[in-house]
């Protein structure tokens, strides 16, 4: 009996890449997943651990941070071509690149230029907690991912021995908004608290994430009538700058790393004071 070895290929999975082109005031947004896989003559990678025909998959994942700055995304299948022309026409041992790529949609958030929400990702929710003697209906929405490109800064925090984080005047501010809202009678008010929600989170100039939090919430209570108070869970969806000086390429604030975890949560409840509490609408 003869051992020997059949298909194989290996690369570098779901390396997240944004883009972000500042043209002016009004920017333009690309998110990828992008996932490599390679095949070609890596025999002895793997019977003797001769890595001399080995493209590190490090290395992949920099070269996708490399070509969205030198060539821009200018849609997500010829972002692919060039990888895959790239791998296979640079190494010799690969003769097969496989270059999967995932686009998440972004619209505009018509208040500015530089904010945009996901499509077609969030989702409804309602609640109704009835007994004898009271009904309490909790409206919400989940998975309400919004990004601003620009217009967050984070500083004058608390510095130990720990802390690492650099203070930012400019950063990108992403989160996903989950939200729910407690009724005094019920009214549909799904559209309304959702556009008034992305307004806030657009216009805000933020130096926290809990500032935008807090100024979401009043301004739905004070724009939305008959909601008594509104709560909301809001991971920081964190986007650091990719250091591209090892390949001698500037970086002039265009090609992040959006890192899915770990990631701050941020959770907050925004109440009217002249309506009482009434948390068995909470339950769950």
């Amino acid at each position: 009996m003869t051992i020997v070895l059949g298909a194989n290929q290996y690369g570098k999975a779901e390396t997240r890449v944004v883009r972000v082109d500042r043209d002016g005031d009004r920017h333009a947004l690309r998110d990828l997943n992008v996932s490599v896989a390679l095949a070609g003559d890596f025999t002895e990678v793997h019977l003797s651990g001769d890595n001399s025909a080995v493209l590190t998959t490090d290395a992949q994942k920099n070269t996708v941070f490399a070509f969205a700055r030198e060539h821009g995304i200018a849609s997500p299948e010829e972002f692919a071509l060039l990888l895959a022309e790239h791998f296979v026409g640079s190494q010799p041992a690969v003769r097969r690149a496989r270059v999967a790529v995932e686009e998440f949609g972004w619209e505009r958030i018509p208040a500015t230029g530089h904010s945009f929400v996901r499509t077609g990702q969030e989702v409804r929710t309602a609640r109704v907690v009835h007994t004898a003697g009271a009904t309490h209906v909790v409206s919400g929405l989940r998975d309400l991912v919004v990004l601003n490109s620009t217009g967050s800064e984070f500083w004058g925090y608390v510095k130990d021995e720990y802390t690492t984080l650099p203070e930012t005047r400019e950063r990108i501010l992403a989160t996903s908004v989950t939200a729910e809202w407690r009724h005094l009678a019920f009214d549909d008010s799904y559209a309304s608290v959702k556009a008034v929600l992305l307004d806030a989170f657009a216009v805000t100039h933020s130096l926290s994430l809990q500032q935008t939090l807090f100024t979401m919430g009043r301004r739905v209570l004070e724009e939305v009538p008959g909601i008594a108070e509104i709560r909301f869970t809001m991971p920081n969806r964190h986007h650091f700058l990719v250091d591209l000086e090892p390949f001698a390429l500037d970086n002039p604030d265009e090609v992040y790393y959006a890192a899915d975890r770990p990631y701050g949560l941020i959770e907050g409840t925004i109440l009217r004071d002249d309506v009482p509490a009434a948390e068995e609408a909470w339950i769950s």
